[in-house]
């Protein structure tokens, strides 16, 4: 659960976003020069599992805190998960202990950098790295499917559940255009090739 009650849906298509609209904006985009980037990518640029609110729990133990879909069992301090239950959207898998899991960022900080988070301030890197304010942003997933994700963009990778494809992609979209984030052309033909396949 989220503040408020809200619950993550990483699973649900995303409403009020008619394909047409995303398909034009794609092609649009897919035809943009992409800029060089105006400085160098560091993972350290993004600073990131921060304690925003002083409570001792970081972003990633918040992720894990509001996506575990039973209870969760703190460390002693109540500052870390140490056990909870969470469905990995990318596998199709349960997992019930927290050190499998990696806090993905929907969008690979490299590939933010490469799309519009080079020319970003400081406090706006920080804000995407531990944003806890919309649930697609980060999602707690297997490590092993967050690393062979790396830092790639759907034309080189989608979840190896392809029953979660066609969400990922929708969602992959309103993070960037929540961001203002750019496409490549190569991305976008991609994601318009895998829109094709879905409801």
């Amino acid at each position: 659960m989220l503040p408020g009650g809200r619950q993550r849906r990483h699973g649900e298509a995303v409403p009020g976003r008619p394909a047409v609209r995303y398909l034009v904006c794609l092609a649009v985009a897919a035809v943009l020069a992409v800029p060089a980037a105006a400085e160098p990518n560091d993972r350290d640029l993004y600073r990131h599992w921060i304690d925003a609110d002083g409570d001792c729990q970081d972003a990633r133990q918040e992720v894990l805190i509001s996506e575990s879909i039973g209870p969760v069992t703190l460390d002693d301090r109540g500052c870390r998960v140490v056990a909870g239950q969470w469905f990995d959207f990318y596998t199709g898998q349960t997992y019930t202990d927290p050190s499998k899991l990696d806090i993905d960022h929907f969008i690979p900080l490299a590939e933010v950098h490469r799309s519009g988070g080079d020319r970003w301030s400081p406090e706006r890197r920080q804000a995407y790295a531990n944003d806890l304010s919309n649930p697609d942003t980060l999602i707690a997933v297997s490590a092993g499917a967050n690393r062979s994700k790396g830092d790639k963009d759907p034309a080189g990778w989608l979840p190896p559940d392809d029953t979660f494809r066609c969400a990922y992609v929708e969602r992959w979209l309103a993070v960037k255009e929540r961001w203002g984030l750019t496409l490549d052309v190569r991305e976008a033909r991609a994601i318009i090739e895998k829109a094709k396949s879905c409801p």
